[in-house]
């Protein structure tokens, strides 16, 4: 998503991975948090970066968005940093929702700490959906196709939007597909922080074709 939404001849995207274990837990996820500085060290080292995303939504949530910061500026920084949360945070406030419907591919035990997560900033749960995987790989190879097909059984009547969790979810390149359909806003993990780094990357061009939220400009939170 990150190659095919940000990349570009002026915006650079590097990449370098945490190692990580399934199944996917609080507390697996949480085991990556002693990784996280030296990981964006990495990432041409000693060269100075505009953004840092760290690209797990699940762990930003059992991790804590302030913490996710902080381990990152320790290698870089000068560098905003982005979670998943944070940037679909940010959206769903550009679109003034406030009601939102939520949809995982997670267990519930993992997604529960997701829902405290929206709880505690205010935001009321419409309905929210758990497709109870707890391999990241399984969550990669969700069709498209399935993807619209739960985003439509997940979005609530009364709620203002849908979010849809995980960079592992292909849910990106359907966003627009599934606004068409339920009427409603659709933030995904993905989009939301490809939205943030290119805002922050300088590049404000809308791209209404990839969903809404690429049309809105970024603000952290």
């Amino acid at each position: 998503d990150f190659q095919r939404i940000v990349a570009s001849e002026r915006i650079g995207v590097y990449t370098t991975r945490i190692p990580y274990a399934n199944p996917v837990t609080p507390e697996n996820l949480r085991a990556m948090q002693p990784s996280l500085t030296s990981a964006a060290a990495l990432i041409l080292p000693d060269e100075p970066l505009d953004v840092v995303m760290y690209s797990c939504t699940s762990a930003s949530v059992v991790i804590g968005d302030a913490e996710v910061g902080a381990a990152v500026r320790a290698a870089k920084p000068n560098a905003a940093v982005v979670t998943p949360t944070a940037a679909a945070v940010s959206g769903l406030k550009a679109f003034g929702a406030k009601r939102i419907s939520v949809l995982t591919p997670y267990t519930i035990e993992t997604s529960k700490p997701m829902a405290d997560y929206f709880l505690s900033l205010g935001f009321e749960i419409a309905r929210f959906t758990c497709l109870g995987l707890n391999d990241d790989r399984e969550m990669a190879r969700i069709s498209p196709d399935e993807i619209v097909a739960f985003a439509r059984q997940a979005t609530a009547p009364d709620s203002d939007a849908l979010f849809i969790s995980c960079t592992a979810v292909r849910a990106a390149s359907v966003a627009a597909e599934i606004e068409a359909i339920i009427g409603k806003p659709v933030v995904t993990s993905n989009l939301a922080t490809a939205g943030a780094c290119l805002r922050l990357c300088g590049n404000e061009t809308a791209r209404p074709e990839l969903g809404r939220l690429m049309t809105l400009a970024y603000s952290d939170r």
